[in-house]
């Protein structure tokens, strides 16, 4: 089934201790789009402003990306982000944000968009994220990201939010600073009481939790020795799992965690190289060989 995701269509630097790259392409709709083409169609909704190269397009268009929703604004500049990465490849620091034509981004979904049964809210403002909402014809599941400026700042409309998804995907900081909580377990499941019917808390190197009403639940991370450029490893998770639900067309427990198994790896192969530069040399074939392996890494 088609999935629809809006959020941040970025031009990124990235300082890792090994390399540097800039004005690559980023932001987390297209990491998040890019992960769940490998298991559905994907619709694209986001801003970029003149600037925005056209091949960055046609890359988003090959994987079957409908950018039909990507807006493009004549006379400004896309929005920018400079950040660099300290040894241990977890940490990082941002040193430049231009949000240009994200900081005034309006989304307006396409009519035909509109009806999608599959709904993804990547990390953007609360107040946006209902702005989306209000447009949607009954989608079936609605998932979300968020970040812990919203939950300081934007608290209020935050809470909104998740009285209307059905997941919630955020890190292990953000669920803590969430729930003022430093239990994980409890955290997680605060979060789920909160609204939404299940909760994915990302850890980084050290894989996902997972919370429902029925279930709790952790995956490791995928051993991978070659660590680039960790950019995008958070969003190619949430659209590596939400691609393959809205490919399974159901999300049962079962497909909840094989789900979540294909994000586990989308984000695998996403860190072993800056900006998509991996991802597209993989192919679903590619995703399914390290499945196998990681299922034989989990069984004992």
């Amino acid at each position: 089934m088609p999935l629809l995701v809006v959020g941040s269509v970025a031009l990124d630097s990235v300082e890792t201790p090994q390399a540097s790259r800039d004005d690559v392409l980023g932001g987390s709709a297209v990491y998040f789009s890019y992960a769940a083409s490998y298991f559905t169609s994907v619709r694209l909704v986001g801003v970029v402003g003149e600037d925005w190269p056209n091949e960055h397009t046609q890359l988003l268009q090959s994987r079957s990306i409908d950018t039909q929703g990507l807006q493009i604004v004549h006379g400004k500049k896309t929005f920018r982000w400079r950040g660099k990465y300290m040894t241990n490849m977890n940490d990082r620091e941002t040193l430049e944000v231009h949000l240009n034509v994200f900081g005034e981004f309006n989304p307006v979904v396409p009519e035909e968009l509109r009806k999608c049964r599959y709904v993804f809210l990547a990390n953007g403002l609360p107040t946006v994220q209902l702005q989306v909402l209000e447009q949607m014809h009954s989608p079936q599941l609605v998932m979300a990201d968020t970040m812990d400026l919203w939950i300081v700042e934007h608290r209020d409309e935050l809470m909104k939010v998740l009285g209307k998804i059905g997941g919630l995907v955020l890190n292990d900081s953000e669920a803590k600073l969430l729930t003022d909580e430093e239990n994980l377990v409890k955290a997680g499941r605060l979060v789920q009481k909160m609204g939404p019917r299940f909760v994915v808390i990302k850890k980084g190197e050290h894989g996902a939790m997972f919370f429902s009403e029925h279930e709790t639940y952790v995956l490791p991370a995928f051993p991978t020795e070659r660590v680039v450029d960790p950019t995008g490893a958070g969003d190619s998770f949430a659209g590596g799992m939400m691609g393959y639900i809205a490919q399974q067309d159901r999300f049962d427990p079962k497909t909840l965690k094989e789900a979540m198994a294909y994000g586990v790896l989308v984000a695998s192969f996403n860190v072993e190289d800056f900006s998509l530069d991996r991802m597209q040399q993989v192919e679903r074939a590619d995703l399914d060989r390290r499945m196998v392996e990681y299922k034989q890494m989990l069984s004992f």
